[in-house]
């Protein structure tokens, strides 16, 4: 069989048995070797073998009794607040190739946000027996239904933190992200500068705003103060928070958005009142999505790892269910500034790059 030609279709009545009889070994050998989680236990040249039968016969395995045998649904259950939030679709990917190595499938569902919904999805994907959960849409008030579900399955943050959790959580250092986006406008001589804030029980945000205002302060920018927060990180957000500031006397030179999202609808605000991005007002966002590199002016933006945050959750998740130690339950990715054509030096004609 070539590597071009598609798995035979599995064939009604072909057994367990029938693989071991044709590759000449015994059925609990078969077993070993078709099972992700077992499979290092036969011999290399025996497993390939099996496996070769196997794809010629059309045999799959019963993964119903196999599921009943081990206690595990061999599915992990993964939360999303915005399944049309570009970021997210990383980091299932980034889960969905970590667990497929190990035989699990995703179960994917979304909160919209919602408190209500965030508790009646975790309770549908408890009474389905998913065998762990990875939420990536945690806000403040989910805390105690996360650690209630925590006891009965593991349970990892991924992308989101929650404060003072003791869950698992593979996060983005949002804290240092901030950092990197005050140091970068303080390069660039911005004096004047202010921060388009996302939801503050979103821990992201809280730690993003902390990181650009210690820095700002270290290196003698002036942020001057906004009011309002977003009520969700959305364009239509940021679009009304830039409205609101540019009504006021007095403009920064350059704007934080807490993420892409919000930066767009800032550069909406900011064009609608016919400024120029950079010329204006240089404009920073976060998070790094597929299209914001396309823009005109092209956005800066803090990259989010998101792919590599779903497979380190996924790492974690298997490593979880095997039973093994992890003495680091905290596990923080790095951030990277990706500077575009949205920020420019003050006082000098074009873009900073």
């Amino acid at each position: 069989m070539t590597d071009t030609q598609p798995l035979p279709l599995p064939r009604a009545g072909v057994t367990l048995m029938d693989v071991a009889r044709e590759a000449g070994v015994h059925a609990s050998t078969v077993s070993r070797a078709l099972d992700p989680s077992k499979a290092h236990r036969v011999r290399e040249t025996t497993r390939d073998q099996i496996h070769e039968v196997a794809d010629r016969l059309g045999y799959r395995p019963h993964l119903i009794a196999r599921g009943l045998q081990s206690g595990r649904t061999s599915t992990i259950g993964f939360i999303a607040a915005d399944l049309g939030n570009a970021f997210v679709t990383p980091i299932i990917h980034g889960l969905a190739g970590s667990i497929g190595g190990a035989g699990m499938l995703p179960v994917i569902a979304e909160t919209e946000d919602d408190h209500v919904r965030f508790a009646a999805i975790l309770d549908h994907m408890l009474s389905r027996r998913v065998d762990g959960i990875v939420a990536a849409a945690a806000r403040a008030g989910d805390r105690d239904i996360l650690e209630s579900a925590a006891r009965i399955v593991p349970v990892i943050l991924a992308g989101r933190p929650l404060e003072g959790s003791a869950l698992p959580q593979v996060v983005h250092d949002d804290r240092k992200g901030g950092r990197m986006v005050a140091a970068h406008l303080g390069e660039l001589g911005h004096r004047i500068v202010v921060q388009l804030q996302g939801p503050p029980d979103v821990a992201n945000f809280p730690r993003r705003a902390t990181g650009f205002s210690e820095h700002a302060d270290q290196i003698g920018m002036r942020e001057l103060p906004v009011s309002a927060v977003a009520e969700a990180p959305t364009a239509a957000e940021g679009r009304r928070l830039m409205d609101a500031l540019l009504e006021r006397d007095g403009s920064p030179t350059a704007v934080f958005a807490h993420n892409d999202l919000m930066a767009l609808g800032a550069l909406a605000a900011i064009r609608s009142r016919g400024l120029d991005v950079p010329g204006d007002i240089s404009l920073v966002g976060y998070n790094d999505l597929p299209t914001v590199g396309y823009l005109t002016p092209a956005l800066t933006t803090l990259r989010y790892p998101s792919w590599e945050i779903g497979q380190a959750a996924g790492d974690l998740m298997t490593g979880l269910l095997d039973g093994a130690e992890t003495q680091k339950q905290q596990h923080y990715l790095e951030p990277e500034l990706v500077i575009r054509s949205s920020t420019r030096q003050v006082g000098v004609e074009g873009p900073a790059n």
